[in-house]
């Protein structure tokens, strides 16, 4: 949302995906709401949301000035009316906290603020008709969107889940049966005595979403669900033409011939559904990981934060994308980090997404079938923990979604050179004037992975007495660097970085 209070804000001002200045002076020069305010106004809800400014001129020099909105009262009532005029657009999605009347320097400018849609609520059009009056922003212009590019957003409207589809036509003999085997010796390992062990694959598969019956219409088959999980390739493409699946693992010299040094995609010698991606490249994307020594118990942890984090992204990449839509599933790795990319726009806006406690997944379907393998996280979970388990090892993270040259989410995890184990050291260091020491740095860095970690497990880790660990807790205590939150047992450590 802008901040604007001066004519030196407007001056700076530039038109892009989400700003837009219109003069808005009307014909006899008091004010007018322009004409071209509604197709921006959809636009906007219909991509990232934006800020319209009223009473503004672009200059030649592709600045802007202050040319102010004589009778403001006059341009809000024709706001106020026609957005309650389903003949000129379908919802209004403004109040009065989000349209303002700002006084610059003896000038008027009505400023509005236009908020994305909600997905039940696109597409937001003009004229009564969603097939010829939906806009999106590209840029800085207001585009009519294709037929396509609308009936997506209807069915995105109307669809709480996409994978629970019937597909005519389509039937066991369809899936790759040793996918199936493969994720049912799965199931039973994390589930050693749940019911659904003893039966036989086609009510296996049933009771997982697979195959589904409809109440309503009576017919029965394989759900879309059950195909891409564990269908064959050449299926697969005949159910969704847009379905392709890429992993390729990128050198560092990008300027070098070799353009990746491993590659994952659907080329015949293997199945193509999501299930055995998914097998096939998750050891890949976690092979160079450096694994701390941690203990629970008396085992070592080769499972961290930063394996939790990348298993969840593949996953969420998977259960979120939109098959139906022309971008690819492409997860990238690098020497600089790795890109998760799914087809598809973002059902919940990514800051929200990045909080947690709110999810709309686009295959809950897939969604569950991977949980009941203990893969993946419940819903509105799954990305904060992405984020904590990358941010903790010094990494940073970006969500975001877009409309070129297909709908599709990215999230790119980029390395920063240094684990948050070493800045911690570091910081802790300097807050202390001098260095911090390898033993306690190592005690920290437990504390970081496991805050529960116990004296015993310590002794194990560092190599040394427990009385020289527990001198070295009290110190680090006692400079205020750690401290224990509950009782002796049962209670656990805080680092403070702060």
């Amino acid at each position: 949302m802008l901040e604007i209070s001066t004519l030196k804000d407007i001056g700076v001002l530039g038109e892009n995906h989400v700003v837009e200045c219109k003069l808005a002076s009307g014909k006899d020069g008091k004010g007018e709401l322009p004409k071209d305010f509604w197709p921006t106004y959809s636009a906007f809800t219909n991509t990232h949301g934006g800020d319209i400014l009223l009473g503004v001129r672009e200059k030649k020099d592709h600045r802007f000035e202050v040319e102010g909105v004589k009778n403001p009262t006059k341009v809000l009532d024709e706001l106020w009316t026609s957005l309650n005029n389903r003949q000129k657009v379908s919802i209004n999605l403004l109040d009065e906290s989000l349209v303002r009347v700002l006084e610059i320097e003896g000038l008027s400018v009505v400023w509005i603020h236009v908020p994305r849609a909600g997905r039940r609520q696109q597409p937001v059009y003009l004229r009564g008709n969603p097939l010829t009056g939906t806009y999106r922003r590209l840029n800085s212009s207001d585009c009519l969107a294709a037929e396509e590019i609308v009936r997506r957003m209807l069915a995105e409207q109307l669809d709480d889940s996409r994978d629970t589809r019937i597909l005519s036509g389509f039937g066991l003999e369809d899936l790759d049966s040793d996918s199936l085997h493969a994720y049912r010796n799965m199931f039973s390992g994390h589930k050693l005595d749940h019911p659904w062990t003893v039966l036989d694959d086609f009510d296996f598969l049933r009771s997982l979403g697979g195959w589904r019956h409809d109440r309503a219409t009576g017919d029965e088959g394989l759900t879309l669900a059950g195909l891409l999980m564990f269908g064959q390739w050449l299926a697969i493409q005949e159910a969704v033409p847009g379905y392709f699946i890429d992993y390729q693992e990128q050198p560092e010299d990008k300027t070098s011939q070799t353009r990746w040094l491993d590659r994952v995609v659907p080329d015949g010698t293997w199945s193509g559904n999501i299930f055995d991606f998914y097998r096939k490249i998750s050891r890949r994307l976690m092979a160079d990981l450096k694994v701390p020594f941690v203990l629970v118990g008396d085992v070592r942890q080769d499972d961290t934060p930063l394996h939790r984090a990348l298993r969840e992204a593949l996953v969420n990449t998977l259960v979120h994308a939109d098959y139906t839509d022309r971008a690819s599933i492409l997860v990238v790795k690098d020497p600089g980090g790795f890109l998760f990319r799914n087809p598809g726009l973002m059902r919940v806006p990514a800051e929200q997404a990045l909080r947690g406690g709110e999810s709309d997944c686009r295959n809950k379907t897939l969604h569950q079938m991977f949980l009941m393998i203990n893969l993946g996280e419940r819903a509105g979970s799954g990305l904060p923990k992405i984020r904590q388990g990358w941010e903790i090892n010094g990494g940073t993270l970006q969500l975001f979604d877009s409309f070129e040259p297909y709908n599709q989410t990215r999230l790119e995890m980029i390395w920063s050179g240094k684990t948050s184990g070493e800045k911690l050291g570091e910081k802790l260091g300097e807050k202390l004037g001098e260095k911090l020491g390898e033993n306690r740095k190592v005690i920290v860095e437990a504390m970081l992975y496991d805050s529960f970690v116990t004296v015993a497990q310590l002794v194990k880790m560092v190599g040394i007495s427990s009385t020289a660990v527990e001198n070295n807790i009290r110190y680090l205590r006692e400079h205020g660097l750690i401290r224990r939150i509950g009782p002796a047992k049962g209670g656990h450590w805080e680092v403070l970085d702060d």
